[in-house]
């Protein structure tokens, strides 16, 4: 695959993954929005507590989203013997762990290293989105309050 190639893969899968991403936050917030003031318990600290679970278990799975499709281009392009092992890439390279035991042919690297920036990025802009998430909750008397705030 030229470079040229390369280029246009890696700008529809960071074009596909920031939306993707974007919606996944936006439903996020929705969904605390709608139900954030109905999680109710005997105490507000595990009612907050509640609500920063959601939003964890919420981002840990739109990024799995994101590993996953650029895992699946992998594999499809036969990049990797199996799907586990394009998993496996993707999932190190998002996080730009990247251990280097497994590394994509020369038509792909390009590919490869634009996910370890998408990824660095999207991972940045989740956690100053959930940083905004516990600072509201803790500033609040409970979580109702936070999404119900002007």
């Amino acid at each position: 695959m030229s470079l040229l190639s390369q280029l246009l893969a890696s700008t529809v899968l960071v074009a596909l993954t920031a939306l993707l991403h974007l919606g996944g936050l936006a439903a996020l917030i929705a969904l605390l929005q709608t139900h954030g003031g109905r999680v109710r318990t005997v105490h507000v600290r595990l009612d907050q507590a509640l609500l920063v679970l959601i939003a964890v278990f919420t981002l840990f799975l739109l990024h799995g989203v994101e590993i996953w499709l650029y895992a699946a281009v992998y594999a499809l392009a036969g990049e990797f013997r199996d799907f586990g092992d394009a998993l496996y890439f993707s999932t190190s390279t998002y996080a730009t762990i990247g251990y280097g035991d497994l590394v994509l042919s020369r038509d792909w690297r390009i590919v490869g290293a634009i996910e370890g920036v998408n990824g660095i990025i999207l991972l940045g802009w989740s956690t100053a989105f959930f940083v905004s998430i516990v600072r509201r909750l803790a500033e609040l008397e409970g979580p109702a309050d936070v999404w119900t705030r002007t």
